[in-house]
Parts: structure tokens; C-alpha cells; sequence
């Protein structure tokens, strides 16, 4: 994270103030997970949306209880630039209540659940890039590996004391690297091993509920706020109120690019774009948001609402199936807000490292985000497809082909997301279950 801003004779205390402040960014983080549950959900067709929705919830579950027992300690704990350790908090059990994360006026309690809820998010992020098509517990176990051998090293690098992109000077303030492009690469890694639906690019696929997708992206929005500005730590010297400040104008900026965007190339403002751009937004001011000014968050946000929306077509030249875009949003997205910090930071937020525009004319940070950026993207990239493929080759990663064009959650859950035999009494009742139901048929449920 963001080192602090201190002189050395202070000795930090607890400040109840930024602990009561981290725990509701805490809780907001948190929020952010079932938000996505339903951005995917409403994205995907009627037989697989609890599917969707239980792909994020159980990442809850697991990533909670690995963080604990050893996630944080391998993620944030001295050791070397590649991975940490500290035997005193594996578990959490040797951590006194008001012992302070180093540097800082938070307990360790603090600081470790703030970071589990960016841990829970982000393998539950690349589930939108196998949606309708894998078994839920392949799925449950990849999220515990995914979360051991790729999450909690490349965390370490960038917000480890001693990471080796944290010490090179690789900006990332809350998470472009070791969340979105670690997310997307992995996405993309997943999907170029267990291959494409049935009927990708044959049969419709649209979302049946865009109201559940806007109503997701809301949530997200709304967490993203705790996911950003807390990123800082503390409220202290108006850093944090800087980045919430450009995670509003970012946001803003991408979803009217993106709308613009398709208006442009398709001849509609469509809601799924704007929950899209607006998301794209979020991804791109995450890592950049500290360092640059609102004018500098308007650029990154408009670039990567169009730059996003243009990559999400590229699964259809090149034929990957992104069931949900993760690729083209959160790759695309977290290397665009990463990149523009090479171009737009000022030196007078969280740093003073300057952008190519503020006087870098040597391009030195653009050169240290081309670094980080990289080596999340291949490590990501190659570690998530090893992972998918052992999976694959052993316990198998995908339903059969009967179960994914009857309905994944039928098949894997015995549930369905809507009781349409309950649609009301006597003959009208009878007369719009029987409608509603040949509706979900014609729209491939």
C-alpha cells in the first residue's frame, strides 16, 4: 500500500477515528463482492444465474477462512521480493488487539481485513469469464489454489514492504496490478484452457435481466469508494480525499465515453453499456488514482471507456469466450489506469513521481508501470493456465455438454433462479406461468 507520510520522531498511536474509517471501507470492500454477484448474475441467461451468484459468494467462504490461516501472513509478511512470511500471523493468533500495522494508526486486525476483502473480489472476478460452463466444485478449488499461487505473491510484490515492484517504485494505489490485470490475465488464461460454450457465436447469449446488472454495478460503485479512498490507510493529509474525489470522475467520464462509444459504432445507448463503462472507470482510476488530478481522472476514465468497450469485441476476432468481458474490462482497464500514471501523475498526490505531462521526460515511471504491469500480466497469464489445465486433467473443470445446454444450475445447484409454477392462482395464474416460461425458452434460458 501507500507508504505514510510521517516524521521520524512521531510515533504512530491508534487512532480510533481512521480504525472506525478502515472498517466501513472494510464492510463497503465486502459489499463490493455479492454486488458482483449480481453485475454477473443479470449478465448471464436464466439457467445459469445462481450459478453466477454462488461463483462469488463462495469466494467468500473459502478466501476468508485461507487469509486467516496463512493468506495474509504469505501476502504481507518479510521475507523476500517475491513472497513474504510471519509466523505470528499465520492463523492471527500471536496479534495483540491494539498492536498497529507498521507505520500506521490501524491495528494489524485492521489492516488484515481490509486486504482479505480485495482477496475475496478478485478470483471472484474471473468467474465471469467461464460463466454457464464449470463444475462449482472445480470452481471452489481453483479459488483456494488460484488465491495461494498466484493472489498472495503477486499482493506481496506490489504492497509487501520488501516487494520487488513496491521497491522498484511501481505505483499501484489500490489494486490495478494486483487486482484487475491479475484477474483479466488470469480470466484469459482459465478460458484458452477449457475453451468455449456450446454455441458461442452460434446462439443468443444476452443478459436476462439488465435491471439485476445496474442494480450490481450501483453496488459496485458504491463499495468502490471503501476500495479506493481507504487504500490510504488513514484520512490524515487528503490524499484519500483526493482519490475519492477521482474515483467519481473517472467513473462518470468512462461510462459517458463507453455510451458514446456504441452510439457511435452500434446506434444505441444501451444500460448494459453504461453499467460497463461505468465499471470500466472504476477499474482504470484504481491504480492511478492517488497520483493524478480530477483533470488527469477525466482523461483515464474517458480513455479506458472507449479503449474497454473496443476490447470487449476482440473475443470475436480472435475467438476466446469472455463469457462477461472480464478480459476487456478488468485487463484492459487495469492496464490503461496503470500505464496513463506513467503519463498523468502530478507529484502532488500520493507521491512525488511525475508523469510524461508533469515533467518525466526521461519516462522513468512509465518504465516502472510497463514493469509491474508485465509481470502481473505473464505470471498471471501462464500460472492461471497451469492451474486450469491440472484441473482440467484431473478432477475435470467443466459440466458435461448435456448439463451446460440444459441449465448449470439445475445441473450443479438443483435449483433454478425463478419459480415460474408460482406465478399466481386459478386460470390467469396458469395462462402466465405457461407465458413466462415459453418467454425464458425463446430467449435461449
Amino acid at each position: 500500500m501507500a507508504p505514510a507520510i510521517m516524521l521520524a520522531a512521531e510515533a504512530p498511536k491508534l487512532s480510533s477515528a481512521n480504525t472506525g474509517f478502515m472498517l466501513i471501507c472494510s464492510a463497503l470492500v465486502l459489499l463490493m463482492t455479492p454486488g458482483l454477484a449480481f453485475f454477473y448474475g443479470g449478465m448471464v441467461r436464466v439457467k445459469s444465474t445462481l450459478n453466477m451468484l454462488m461463483m462469488s459468494f463462495v469466494s467468500i467462504g473459502i478466501v476468508t477462512i485461507l487469509w486467516v490461516l496463512y493468506g495474509f501472513s504469505l501476502a504481507f509478511g518479510s521475507s523476500n521480493g517475491f513472497i513474504g512470511f510471519d509466523s505470528d500471523w499465520l492463523g492471527m493468533s500471536n496479534v495483540g488487539l491494539t498492536e498497529l500495522w507498521d507505520g500506521y494508526t490501524i491495528p494489524i486486525f485492521v489492516f488484515m481485513v481490509f486486504q482479505m476483502m480485495f482477496a475475496v473480489i478478485t478470483p471472484a472476478l474471473i468467474s465471469g469469464a467461464i460463466a454457464d460452463r464449470v463444475k462449482f466444485s472445480a470452481w471452489a478449488l481453483f479459488v483456494a489454489l488460484w488465491l495461494t499461487i498466484v493472489y498472495v505473491p503477486v499482493a506481496h510484490w506490489v504492497w509487501g514492504a520488501d516487494g520487488w515492484a513496491y521497491k522498484l517504485g511501481v505505483i499501484d494505489f489500490a489494486g490495478g496490478t494486483a487486482v484487475h490485470i491479475n484477474a483479466g490475465a488470469g480470466a484469459l488464461g482459465v478460458i484458452l484452457v477449457i475453451g468455449k460454450r456450446v454455441g458461442f457465436k452460434k446462439d443468443p447469449m444476452r443478459p436476462h435481466s439488465l435491471p439485476l446488472v445496474m442494480l450490481g454495478a450501483g453496488l459496485l460503485w458504491f463499495g468502490w469508494f471503501g476500495f479506493n479512498a481507504g487504500s490510504w490507510l488513514g484520512n490524515d493529509d487528503g490524499v484519500g480525499a483526493l482519490m475519492f474525489v477521482n474515483t467519481q470522475v473517472a467513473t462518470a467520464a468512462a461510462m459517458l465515453a463507453w455510451l458514446a462509444y456504441e452510439k457511435i459504432r452500434h446506434g444505441a445507448f444501451t444500460t448494459l453499456g453504461a453499467a460497463s463503462g461505468a465499471v470500466a472507470g472504476l477499474v482504470a482510476i484504481t491504480p492511478s488514482g492517488g497520483a493524478v488530478s480530477p483533470l488527469g481522472a477525466i482523461a483515464v476514465g474517458a480513455i479506458a471507456g472507449v479503449a474497454c468497450a473496443a476490447a470487449v469485441g476482440l473475443k470475436f476476432r480472435f475467438g476466446y469466450d469472455d463469457s462477461l468481458d472480464v478480459v476487456g474490462v478488468h485487463m484492459v482497464g487495469g492496464i490503461i489506469g496503470s500505464l496513463l500514471i506513467g503519463f498523468f501523475a502530478t507529484g502532488k498526490g500520493q507521491s512525488t513521481a511525475t508523469g510524461v505531462f508533469y515533467g518525466d521526460h526521461s519516462f522513468t515511471q512509465l518504465w516502472k508501470q510497463f514493469a509491474g504491469v508485465g509481470a502481473v500480466l505473464a505470471y498471471s497469464l501462464v500460472a492461471s493456465a497451469v492451474l486450469a489445465f491440472l484441473l482440467d486433467k484431473t478432477i475435470g473443470m467443466r459440466v458435461s455438454e448435456d448439463d451446460e445446454v440444459s441449465g448449470i444450475d439445475q445441473a450443479e445447484h438443483a435449483e433454478t433462479a425463478y419459480d415460474f409454477s408460482g406465478a399466481g392462482g386459478g386460470v390467469l395464474g396458469t395462462v402466465s406461468a405457461a407465458a413466462l416460461a415459453g418467454s425464458s425458452k425463446k430467449v435461449d434460458a
